[in-house]
């Protein structure tokens, strides 16, 4: 594979060739290492380097050193596997001593992290402000979405920016779904450290729930396989991520997280959305204001770091490199100060469509949904139904108008078809009645 190639040129992290330009203190990588052999019962240098993510010498140095302080000790030859005639390593008394007053202090152990002035480093080189999108690449990846040219003519510049977009208007018009075909449209991939280190403080930071791996580092067991690894293992290959909250979005989640029974830290949802996509989905839906959720995001939509706090209360600086997608119902006017507003660099309206595009959006619909077209029907729709609601058409529509139509004739065993009383029973359920319902 080549990874240059796959990652559109971006500078892979390099590949560290000593202890010292992995840039963690010794007794750090000590500790790691003690804790993840007496967590995992390892006693190979393979095993080991896989698990710590190392290349296969270091952890030998480092079993050596280990050694020399008495905290690891040979096996022998006799306890070396037939197939990979390694020597085997266990810990001492000492060395299951200190694994243990270690893990009182941290749970933390196997990959070992990236110091975050480094991580920093890799940020710049894969920063999403670098990402240069072309009309045809943003046309392709919103799929079957029908969208004027004039809403492209305003998302074009936003995406290219990295800056922050707020995208408004009313419900059901594909806010979310251009959202994530503004992801799709990057395409590339970059290298998310699997943690990072400050002030001896260890952050967990890929998260396969958030990272789409691409590429896991090529650490199998052999020396071989892992003297050919070819950027540092200690990150791993993945999709920009995309970051996705709703109506449950917190103040809380953007902080890190610390987890007092192990002791150990995460990283909140927009450091691991670095160098992605964070999409706030219906805001003015949480429970807190959007003005509370803006105000949290000044300094680092202006100033591209974020500032985050540990548990003994130092804030320390962190890069923000994320293009932040704010996406609301109603007008920023009702949510946000001007203040507010100034700090968001794009704002866009996302409007229904015209008559003819949701005619087009529907017949897309019908024929991927194999519903043939019936003129009666359609004139019906549109000079019966639509008129009692001021022509007033949304995106969202014409699926749920034909998914109706399908359940009916599934239900009553009939062939796909559309006629003016289907899409009278289908509307009764797009709209609920305003009336007054007695108790």
């Amino acid at each position: 594979m080549n990874v240059m190639t796959d990652t559109g040129g971006i500078a892979p992290p390099p590949l560290p060739n000593t202890l010292a330009e992995t840039g963690l203190p010794m007794t750090l990588m000590r500790d790691i290492l003690i804790k993840t052999m007496y967590r995992m019962s390892l006693n190979q240098v393979s095993e080991i380097a896989r698990w710590v993510c190392l290349p296969f010498g270091m952890v030998q140095q480092l079993i050596d050193d280990a050694r020399h302080e008495r905290l690891v000790e040979a096996m022998g030859t006799l306890h070396a596997t037939a197939t990979s005639g390694e020597m085997g390593f266990q810990l001492t008394e000492a060395g299951r001593k200190r694994a243990q007053d270690a893990l009182a202090l941290s749970e933390y152990y196997g990959a070992m992290p990236v110091p975050m002035e480094v991580y920093g480093q890799q940020v710049a080189r894969q920063s999403i402000r670098k990402i240069k999108i072309t009309r045809d690449q943003l046309t392709s990846a919103m799929g079957d979405l029908i969208l004027p040219d004039k809403l492209l003519d305003n998302l074009g510049p936003a995406v290219t920016s990295g800056r922050s977009i707020l995208m408004y208007g009313p419900p059901g018009n594909g806010k979310s779904s251009i959202s994530n075909g503004i992801r799709s449209a990057m395409g590339d991939h970059i290298y998310i450290p699997r943690a990072v280190v400050h002030a001896g403080q260890v952050i967990a930071v890929y998260d396969p729930i958030v990272h789409t791996l691409v590429s896991d580092p090529a650490q199998g067991g052999s020396q071989l396989r892992l003297s050919a690894q070819r950027y540092d293992p200690r990150y791993v290959l993945c999709e920009r991520p995309t970051v996705i909250t709703g109506g449950e979005l917190s103040l809380d989640m953007l902080e890190l997280k610390y987890n007092p029974v192990a002791r150990t830290y995460q990283a909140p949802l927009q450091f691991k959305a670095t160098g992605g996509v964070f999409i706030v989905d219906d805001l003015g839906r949480q429970e807190e204001p959007p003005q509370a959720l803006i105000n949290r995001w000044i300094v680092p939509l202006e100033m591209n770091y974020d500032i985050l706090s540990l548990q003994s209360g130092e804030k320390f600086i962190v890069p923000f490199d994320t293009l932040v997608i704010f996406s609301t119902n109603f007008h920023p006017n009702d949510i946000f100060d001007q203040a507010a507003l100034r700090r968001i660099f794009f704002k866009i309206k996302i409007d229904g469509p015209t008559r003819d595009d949701f005619l087009k959006i529907f017949a897309l619909v019908a024929r991927k949904r194999r519903m043939p077209m019936d003129e009666a029907a359609i004139a019906h729709l549109l000079e019966t139904k639509y008129p009692t609601i001021d022509n007033i058409f949304a995106n969202y529509q014409p699926i749920f108008l034909i998914d109706q139509m399908i359940a009916i004739c599934d239900f009553e065993g009939a062939p796909y078809h559309m006629s003016p009383d289907l899409i009278d029973r289908a509307w009764a359920n797009m709209f609920v009645r305003d009336e007054v319902i007695v108790r």
